[in-house]
């Protein structure tokens, strides 16, 4: 592993005044850690890395269309229970920010003509009453993804990262569901029935990382 060169406190303020934006990147690659697929699979410097970009993508678009899967009809809102949440928190948390919002954006696309969204489901997802939350899956991983590469995904902190990803993709799923539903009761029928869900689900992905990573630094002998 190639060590970094870490600077003082007064050499960065120096470049920042110099050079803010040069300043910025260097800053940002000291904050930025390996994700978890790629301290598992290393990316190799080979035209075959495109391959194994592409494999890891759509190994997880997979995996979020089987979780999507697990779905439970809610019979008083168009919104069903899915496994789809947890899938979208570990996408974002393994592959990182660029490759989880990319599985997600590859995910929300075939859907529009593949049966892989919830209990089977298919279309357009304008069209659909939980198509909100579908394409908040896009938001929700490159944000567990980006804290995660900063190593949110090693300690206590994960829950926080899942929680935020979790109530990003809140936001345009609520928006959406207000087209299909009464506006006054948009939380009652999108919000409050999944809270309990949404809990055990941050529960489990806040145990799987950081023991994945413990699992790894065993393995690679780090610790």
């Amino acid at each position: 592993m190639n060590k970094q060169t870490w600077q003082r406190p007064e050499e960065i303020s120096h470049r920042i005044l110099t050079n803010p934006l040069g300043a910025g990147f260097k800053l940002a690659s000291q904050l930025s850690t390996t994700s978890l697929v790629d301290a598992i699979i290393p990316p190799i410097d080979t035209r075959w890395n495109l391959v194994r970009e592409l494999t890891l993508i759509l190994a997880f678009v997979g995996f979020t269309s089987l979780m999507a899967r697990v779905s439970i009809p809610l019979m008083f809102t168009p919104v069903p229970l899915t496994g789809q949440t947890l899938a979208v928190l570990l996408t974002g948390a393994a592959l990182g920010s660029r490759r989880g919002s990319i599985a997600m954006t590859v995910y929300l696309i075939a859907g529009s003509w593949l049966p892989i969204y919830s209990g089977g489901s298919m279309g357009l997802f304008w069209n659909l009453a939980s198509g909100g939350y579908i394409l908040g899956f896009i938001p929700a991983a490159y944000t567990i993804g980006f804290l995660c590469e900063r190593g949110w995904d090693r300690k206590f902190l994960i829950i926080l990262a899942m929680l935020i990803g979790n109530a990003i993709l809140y936001i345009p799923g609520l928006i959406q569901l207000s087209f299909f539903v009464p506006k006054e009761a948009i939380l009652e029928l999108g919000f409050y029935p999944f809270i309990p869900g949404d809990l055990l689900k941050l529960g489990i992905a806040s145990v799987i990382l950081p023991t994945a990573w413990v699992l790894v630094n065993r393995i690679k002998g780090l610790n």
